[in-house]
């Protein structure tokens, strides 16, 4: 059973820093794709970043380029997110996701999702 267990979620200050992570169990995941989403209140769920776990390619969202870093550490089956220069619309609770296969940006396509950790970003 393939279990997403996000971590490193918190209030932090507009231009401050938060690393989140994803620790992923339940079955090897050499062929899967890990995404990071985040629902703000109100919104709807948004890709954010998304990593291949076999090559380590990367795509971005546009409103997080630059800022957010999305890393993976196969020893530990653990996905980060690295969000730098965070501002108050980046406040939302991000859930990590999988999905069997290429690198896709909508949510639909993810089949495993973890129960989200709130991030907040006081202006």
């Amino acid at each position: 059973q393939v279990q997403l267990v996000e971590s490193g979620g918190g209030l932090v200050q507009a231009g401050g820093s938060l690393r989140l992570s994803c620790a992923a169990s339940g079955r090897s995941f050499s062929r899967f794709t890990m995404g990071w989403f985040r629902q703000g209140p109100g919104k709807e769920r948004e890709f954010v970043a998304a990593i291949s776990w076999s090559t380590g390619s990367t795509d971005y969202a546009d409103s997080v380029k630059g800022r957010f870093t999305i890393s993976r550490d196969n020893a530990k089956y653990t996905v980060y997110l690295q969000m730098n220069s965070l501002k108050p619309e980046d406040a939302a609770v991000y859930y990590c996701a999988a999905r069997y296969g290429s690198m896709r940006s909508s949510s639909y396509e993810y089949e495993y999702w973890g129960q989200g950790t709130q991030v907040t970003v006081s202006s």
